[in-house]
């Protein structure tokens, strides 16, 4: 298992750049449908969510580009490919809701983070908006001046 240091407790994968890319307006949890040696991997950790992006077809949402790295220790029948389309399970009411944000605001589905609920993985799956340059810009300028109160707090009362 690796040992990383995560926000949430039983979180497997993060998207970091996800939350720096996009706006995140809306935050939907969805099971993932894997095989047995996916769920073996999902357990090391093994999962790269980076690239990655959902789509709805035929009222079915499907994930894309998501890599689970195949698991060493089954034999090379037994395997998965490793970038496949995964199925996500949601209820109804979430797909349609999905569907007409994608459809009318032009929004996207990101994953933004694979977790354990209990024993049964899920995905934290994010509908979000593009961001310009300059949101970027301004969103590292707010991080880097923070920090720098911080420093300057940390140093003024350590003394």
């Amino acid at each position: 298992m690796s040992q990383k240091k995560n926000r949430h407790p039983g979180t497997v994968a993060e998207n970091r750049q996800a939350r720096h890319d996009y706006h995140i307006e809306e935050v939907f949890e969805a099971g993932l449908v894997l095989t047995g040696s996916e769920i073996k991997s999902v357990r090391d950790g093994r999962v790269n969510l980076r690239g990655s992006f959902a789509r709805v077809v035929n009222n079915e949402v499907i994930l894309y580009d998501c890599h689970i790295s195949p698991y060493e220790q089954s034999g090379v029948f037994f395997n998965h490919n490793p970038t496949r389309p995964r199925k996500l399970l949601l209820h109804r009411r979430e797909i349609s809701r999905l569907t007409g944000l994608v459809r009318q605001k032009g929004l996207t589905l990101v994953p933004l983070r694979v977790y354990f609920k209990g024993r049964l993985a899920k995905l934290e799956l994010g509908v979000a908006r593009g961001k310009k340059l300059y949101d970027k810009r301004e969103d590292i300028a707010k991080r880097e001046a923070s920090r720098d109160i911080e420093r300057a707090m940390k140093t003024r009362f350590s003394s």
